[in-house]
């Protein structure tokens, strides 16, 4: 079965309030079995617009990738991340 990832890139409006998002976010991820590949840190632009931050995070399958962002757990978590920062996340299937 191929993996899941989301791939989120993020502008933070309020840094302190984004800790809020990201503890609440961890439930989620712990159920949904997420494991971080790429979170924030050095990035070079090649083409297109960017963001400050870049987040890739793998889930077992695309359906636990999903599911994780449709939780209840993490709906708590997108409601506070709406409120103080700018994104794009999509999911994607593994080769």
């Amino acid at each position: 079965m191929a993996k899941g990832y989301w791939i989120a890139r993020v502008d933070i409006r309020d840094a302190e309030r984004y800790k809020d998002y990201v503890a609440a976010a961890k439930p989620a991820f712990e159920k949904y079995g997420a494991k971080f590949l790429a979170r924030g840190g050095n990035f070079h632009r090649l083409e297109g617009a960017v963001r400050s931050r870049n987040v890739v995070i793998e889930f077992p399958s695309l359906q636990a990738a999903v599911d994780c962002y449709n939780s209840p757990e993490y709906q708590i978590a997108a409601a506070i991340r709406q409120e103080v920062a700018d994104a794009e996340m999509v999911v994607v299937e593994g080769v």
